[in-house]
C-alpha cells in the first residue's frame, strides 16, 4: 500500500487559515509537518507484512489523540469524524475516563468471574439504572453482546415461552450489521461477510428493514426474539419511519416475542438521546451495548434487561474470562456517570442539528441523499462523481477522517465533544472535495 501524496502547500495554507479562524491554527496542516512521511510508509509496511489483511485502512498512522483530534506519526493533525465507529463518543484521552482507568490500574485489573470484585457491583447497578432495567450481563466486545443476547433469547424461549428444544427462531432485518462471528454472519446479507465462511448457523429469518407487516408475518409459534438495530449504522445510517419501532414493540408484545435492540453503535448518546429507541419512546426487552461503553479505553459490552429474562441463565452456562473485569467496570462506571448527567446527549443533539443543516445544503452539489440522527450522518455521494472511498481519501488529504460504506456512501460520527467550529470546518472540507470532483 502506498500512502497518498500529502496535501499541497496551497491546500495546506487554506486549511491553516480556516483553522486559525476557529482557534485551531496549531492543527498541523502545514508543509513542514510532512517531512517525516517516511515514518508513515515504514509503519504501514510493517503492519502490512505481519498483520492479517482483513482491513483496508486509509493510509494514515495515528500515534495520539485529544478530544476530537488525532495526530499522525508525521506530525499532522486530523479531525476524527469516525470516533472508532462511535466507540470514542467522549473524545480521545478524555481526562475523566483516563483518571478512572489509571486509578484502577494501580489496584487490580482482572480476577475472572471465579471471584467477586469490588467494581462490578457498582457498574452493573448504575448501568441497569441508566437503562431502566434491573440486570446486566457484562461482556467485552459488541459481537459478544450479540451472541450473548441470542443465547439468552433462545434459553428464554425454551424455559419460559415453552418452545420445543432446538426449534427457536429469531427474526432479523435485511441490511443488518451485528458483528462478524460465524453465527452473526449467518444472518447477514453482506456478501463480503459471508462468502467463503459457511456452513452457517440456522435459526434466523430476515425481513425488509422498516417493514413492520413483513416482520409480523415472519413470526410463528417458535419465534423467540426480534433482533434489530434501531438505526442501521453499517448500512449507511438508515433511519426507519418513526412508526416502525413502536409497531415492532407492539408486535413483539402481542406474540410473546422478545424485542432486542442492538444499540452498540446507536446507543450511549450518539443520536442525541441515551438510546436510539428513546427517540420514538420505545423500550425493548433487551439492550445490546458496547463500543462507547468502554470509553475508547477498554472493550466493554453488555446485555441489559430484566431478571425475568436474563435470570434464565444458570451458573456455568455462559461466561467470559475478561467479562466484568475490574478495569472495564471502573471505566464503564465512569461512562455511565457521564451519561447520567445528560450533557453528552445534549451535545449530540445540538451539534447534530448543525451537521444536518450543513449537509442538507450539499444536496444537488455532489450529494444525492443525507440521513442524520443526532451526531451521526450517512451521506450518499453521487456515484457518477466518485466512490465513497475516493471522497474519504480526499477528505484525509484535507485533514478530516471519515469512513465509506456500501460503495458511494460516507459516514460521519465525530466524538460528541467536537466543537461547532470544527464540525463546520469539516463540512467545509467535504464541500470543497465535492467541488473539486465536480470540476474534474
Amino acid at each position: 500500500m502506498t500512502p497518498l501524496d500529502t496535501v499541497s502547500a496551497t491546500d495546506a495554507g487554506l486549511a491553516g487559515t480556516r483553522l486559525a479562524d476557529s482557534g485551531l491554527a496549531d492543527a498541523g496542516l502545514t508543509h513542514e509537518h510532512h517531512a517525516d512521511s517516511h515514518l508513515t510508509d515504514a509503519a504501514i509496511a510493517r503492519e502490512e507484512a505481519h498483520a492479517a489483511h482483513n482491513y483496508l485502512p486509509l493510509p494514515i498512522v495515528v500515534e495520539s489523540g485529544d478530544g476530537a483530534w488525532v495526530t499522525a506519526v508525521d506530525g499532522r493533525r486530523y479531525l476524527d469524524c469516525l470516533a472508532a465507529y462511535s466507540a470514542v463518543n467522549f473524545g480521545h484521552s478524555n481526562p475523566v475516563l483516563l483518571d478512572a482507568a489509571r486509578e484502577q490500574l494501580g489496584r487490580i485489573t482482572l480476577t475472572s468471574r471465579a471471584f467477586h470484585n469490588d467494581r462490578l457491583g457498582p457498574f452493573v447497578e448504575a448501568l441497569a439504572a441508566l437503562a431502566g432495567k434491573d440486570m446486566v450481563l457484562p461482556m467485552n466486545t459488541g459481537a459478544e453482546a450479540v451472541e450473548s443476547g441470542i443465547k439468552v433469547a433462545r434459553a428464554w424461549g425454551y424455559r419460559v415461552k415453552g418452545v420445543a428444544d432446538g426449534m427457536a427462531n429469531i427474526v432479523v432485518a435485511d441490511g443488518n450489521f451485528h458483528g462478524r462471528t460465524i453465527s452473526i454472519v449467518s444472518f447477514s446479507d453482506d456478501a463480503s461477510a459471508r462468502d467463503g465462511f459457511g456452513p452457517f448457523t440456522p435459526g434466523f429469518r430476515s425481513v425488509p428493514y422498516g417493514d413492520a407487516a413483513a416482520l409480523e408475518a415472519a413470526i410463528d409459534e417458535n419465534t423467540v426474539a426480534v433482533l434489530l438495530e434501531p438505526i442501521q449504522g453499517e448500512a449507511g445510517i438508515i433511519v426507519p419511519p418513526a412508526s416502525y419501532l413502536p409497531a415492532v414493540r407492539d408486535i413483539c408484545t402481542a406474540h410473546s416475542v422478545l424485542m432486542i435492540a442492538d444499540e452498540i453503535q446507536s446507543g450511549l448518546g450518539r443520536t442525541g438521546t441515551t438510546f436510539a429507541c428513546d427517540r420514538v419512546g420505545v423500550v425493548p426487552d433487551l439492550y445490546l451495548l458496547g463500543k462507547a461503553l468502554g470509553g475508547g479505553i477498554v472493550p466493554v459490552s453488555a446485555v441489559v434487561g430484566n431478571a425475568d429474562i436474563l435470570g434464565v441463565l444458570r451458573p456455568g452456562e455462559h461466561g467470559s474470562t475478561f467479562g466484568g473485569n475490574p478495569l472495564a467496570a471502573a471505566v464503564g462506571s465512569a461512562v455511565v456517570a457521564m451519561l447520567a448527567t445528560g450533557e453528552y446527549q445534549r451535545l449530540a443533539d445540538d451539534r447534530g442539528a448543525l451537521l444536518a443543516a450543513r449537509l442538507q445544503a450539499l444536496l444537488g452539489h455532489g450529494v444525492v441523499a443525507v440521513r442524520t440522527a443526532g451526531l451521526w450522518a450517512g451521506i450518499d455521494i453521487d456515484p457518477a462523481l466518485a466512490s465513497g472511498r475516493a471522497v474519504c481519501e480526499r477528505l484525509m488529504q484535507r485533514g478530516v477522517l471519515a469512513k465509506d460504506t456500501h460503495g458511494s456512501t460516507i459516514r460521519l460520527a465525530p466524538p460528541l465533544v467536537v466543537s461547532a467550529e470544527d464540525l463546520d470546518w469539516a463540512v467545509d472540507q467535504l464541500a470543497a472535495v465535492l467541488e473539486e470532483l465536480g470540476a474534474k
